[in-house]
């Protein structure tokens, strides 16, 4: 059995990691830790687990963490990188679904973040955690930068495109948007119900921090400099991303054989047949992005609509599969749910 930690249990990624490793077979819950809330059962405070996690919440210097196999760190942006040595040191592997480890170029990560990264040492060992991109560094590391939600969407969008040389580099938008729950789990004007509900808008616009993510990995695909704008918007959902992307067509390619042969392997990618425009619910609760490919008539640009739970494929699904390929589990392992509907 894997023993599993998670530092910060009590926002929506780590109740989302607690539901899913509930029920996964080769894990043994040994630790949810927060400061605030210490000696409270998960159960109380999650009604959605009572019967399936007996826990209570512990400080993390209660948790026992170093006795651990793998910690997920389900925290604020500055947290993971405090304590991730020390775990590194005792053997336990560490996977953070927050941004500490994301970006290679510190001086970028220390602009967008606002704060002095504390192990820049251990952001070159890091390993990106999109499966779908590096899955045999993946089941070598011992520290996962947990990919961003909307950067997961979009990625997977343009990865067939650039990948292949099919688009113009230098003219790629991302048009995305999604649920609150996004926010993380607070008090905060614009995500309360009445500011949120039949609403929609933009924000971000001048500068948001998965650009440079979603930059670093575009130009990865790439192996060259990218021209990228994005722009985020608020849906007025719980869960749900929804990413239109648009690039210039620069090769004569059959774009949805493209995208069909490229995630043929893949469990967790759905390309849907040509003509199909992808919904958020039916990816609601689900490890999945799917994916359609548009060619607009009489032009020369292609439009990639691509869906995520954001909670899911988009934090703790992804953290989940990023664990199994680290302990040689099948990848679906705890993560073969289907999309709830309606």
């Amino acid at each position: 059995m894997i023993k599993v930690g998670i530092v910060g249990g009590t926002g929506y990624t780590g109740v989302e990691l607690l539901r899913l490793l509930a029920r996964h077979p080769q894990v043994e819950l040994k630790a949810i830790t927060s400061r605030k809330e210490a000696g409270m059962p998960v159960a109380e405070m999650f009604p959605n687990l009572r019967g399936c996690v007996k826990l209570a919440f512990s400080t993390p210097e209660e948790a026992g963490l170093e006795s651990c196999d793998v910690v997920f760190f389900a925290t604020p942006n500055g947290v993971a990188m405090q304590q991730t040595r020390a775990l590194l040191d005792a053997g336990v592997k560490v996977i953070d679904l927050a941004a500490d480890f994301r970006i290679k170029d510190i001086a970028v990560w220390e602009h967008w973040y606002k704060m002095e990264h504390a192990c820049p040492d251990l952001v070159a060992e890091a390993v990106y955690g999109l499966p779908e991109i590096n899955r045999a560094a993946i089941k070598g590391a011992r520290l996962i930068a947990n990919p961003g939600c909307y950067p997961t969407a979009v990625q997977l969008g343009f990865l067939p495109l650039l990948e292949s040389g099919a688009v113009d580099v230098g003219f790629l938008v991302a048009d995305a948007k999604s649920g609150v729950s996004g926010a993380g789990r607070k008090a905060e004007i614009p995500t309360l119900f009445a500011e949120a509900a039949d609403n929609f808008k933009a924000y971000g616009v001048g500068g948001h921090r998965h650009w440079p993510e979603i930059k670093q990995g575009l130009e990865s695909f790439a192996g060259k400099p990218v021209g990228f704008t994005f722009v985020p918007h608020l849906l007025p959902l719980i869960r749900g991303i929804h990413a239109t992307l648009y690039a210039r067509v620069s090769a004569d390619i059959d774009l949805q054989e493209l995208f069909e042969k490229r995630y043929a392997g893949e469990a967790f990618v759905d390309v849907l047949p040509a003509g199909s425009h992808p919904e958020t619910r039916s990816v609601r609760g689900a490890n999945m992005c799917r994916i359609a490919v548009h060619r607009p008539p009489g032009s020369d640009s292609v439009v990639v609509l691509s869906v995520i739970d954001n909670l899911v494929k988009g934090a703790a699904g992804q953290a989940v599969q990023n664990m199994n390929i680290m302990f040689g589990l099948p990848e679906d392992t705890a993560l073969d749910a289907v999309g709830m509907l309606p």
